[in-house]
């Protein structure tokens, strides 16, 4: 699985609820160096600083590197300061929720929509192109996307990238196949980050989950899952998996129709 003692970069980094912390965290038990990238300091001093759930001590461990993905220069003064590493998670998006976001689909800020397509789609092209010199023996690239074979109230343009972000995934792992670098993706089900707070009614997304899911599914506890299956494909367990995408959403998105009520999970006791 992980490498031990190699060193990955896990971006996009904001506060302990993130993703991208579940997933590092997950690569460091596994043996691995982690250097996190967060956009700027700002951000950094008001989610993650703030927080109570780490100490003093456990936040000066964290290597953070600060990056903003929609600013070629800063991804490219990242990578050129790694050192050699063995593999890099895009855990990366933005969508401006008053304009991209929400009850209404159609926006005139095409700015905006431009400016979530660069963060959310672009910037994994981005990451790829400066990250492979840092892998000269090979090694992976995983993004994260959301369902993107459904249509869902209030998601919107974010919908739309995310189905950009898998075709992409499939080009970059075609590029560079001759560079030995994998480039997977994992479509999580939605998890409980600031992020999803932030869209418009984002908290329903959890709600389908409940009464369309064969199995389970926590929006908190499951970003383990997620993150599990991240290290699967960024470590050496899975070295001929490139350009898929690894869906772990308790099976919601094979469902047709919707699930009836003998076929629910029993509730908990």
């Amino acid at each position: 699985m992980i490498e031990k003692g190699k060193t990955y970069v896990v971006m996009g980094l904001l506060d302990t609820e993130s993703i991208a912390y579940a997933i590092g965290r997950t690569i460091q038990e596994l043996g691995g160096h982690v250097i996190f990238t967060a956009q700027n300091e700002v951000l950094t001093r008001r989610y993650l600083n703030a927080g109570k759930k780490l100490t003093e001590e456990q936040r000066e461990a964290l290597d953070i590197r600060y990056c903003d993905a929609g600013v070629e220069e800063e991804v490219k003064a990242v990578f050129a300061q790694t050192g050699e590493i063995a593999g890099v998670v895009h855990s990366l998006a933005y969508a401006n929720p008053r304009t991209c976001l929400g009850e209404e689909f159609h926006t005139t800020e095409v700015a905006d929509i431009q400016q979530s397509y660069l963060v959310s789609c672009v910037s994994l092209a981005t990451v790829a192109r400066h990250a492979q010199p840092c892998m000269p023996h090979g090694g992976a690239i995983v993004a994260l996307s959301f369902d993107t074979r459904h249509v869902y109230p209030y998601y919107n343009w974010m919908g739309v990238h995310k189905a950009a972000l898998e075709a992409l995934v499939r080009a970059l792992a075609r590029r560079h196949g001759r560079d030995l670098v994998r480039v997977n993706a994992v479509s999580a089900g939605p998890l409980a980050t600031k992020a999803i707070s932030k869209i418009p009614g984002g908290n329903q997304l959890g709600e389908f989950w409940e009464d369309q899911s064969p199995l389970p599914w926590d929006p908190m506890a499951d970003k383990q899952s997620v993150a599990d299956a991240v290290a699967y494909l960024v470590g050496d367990r899975s070295k001929k998996i490139t350009g898929q995408v690894l869906t772990v959403d308790s099976g919601f998105s094979i469902i047709g129709g919707r699930m009836l009520d003998f076929e629910l999970p029993a509730p908990p006791g």
